[in-house]
């Protein structure tokens, strides 16, 4: 377990960076996703793919959301492959993050040339 949520959020940008450098763009959000995940692994970074998050309204349930990657229970991971990140992509974070009372997340688009340009910290 990484001993802070900036040194657990800086290594996931570091993962996501060697999946990036190693893949290159083009592919499919769920291959990004799986390669993610094989790369925490490697890091030992605890994490769950698709983790199911109860969604509520007013005391009442809504079902279930999916969070790409939630790591180490705190930090939610939502991977895009899409053109621009937009508004749209963000607010489905925050909702998330609310709903799973979590610090921060990072919204990764890996359609650049370089992932650090598809890079978006999130707070709640």
């Amino acid at each position: 377990m990484i001993s802070s949520h900036e040194e657990l959020t800086e290594s996931v940008i570091g993962a996501a960076i060697e999946v990036h450098r190693v893949l290159g763009s083009g592919l499919a959000e769920v291959h990004y996703k799986r390669a993610l995940s094989i790369e925490l692994r490697l890091r030992g970074i605890s994490h769950e793919l698709e983790a199911l998050v109860e969604l509520h309204y007013k005391g009442f349930s809504l079902g279930e959301g999916k969070i790409d990657i939630l790591v180490e229970d705190t930090l939610i991971v939502e991977l895009k492959t899409v053109e621009a990140l937009h508004d749209a992509h963000t607010k489905q974070v925050v909702a998330y993050l609310k709903a799973k009372d979590a610090p921060a997340g990072l919204l990764l688009n890996f359609s650049h040339s370089t992932l650090r340009e598809g890079i978006r910290r999130v707070v709640n």
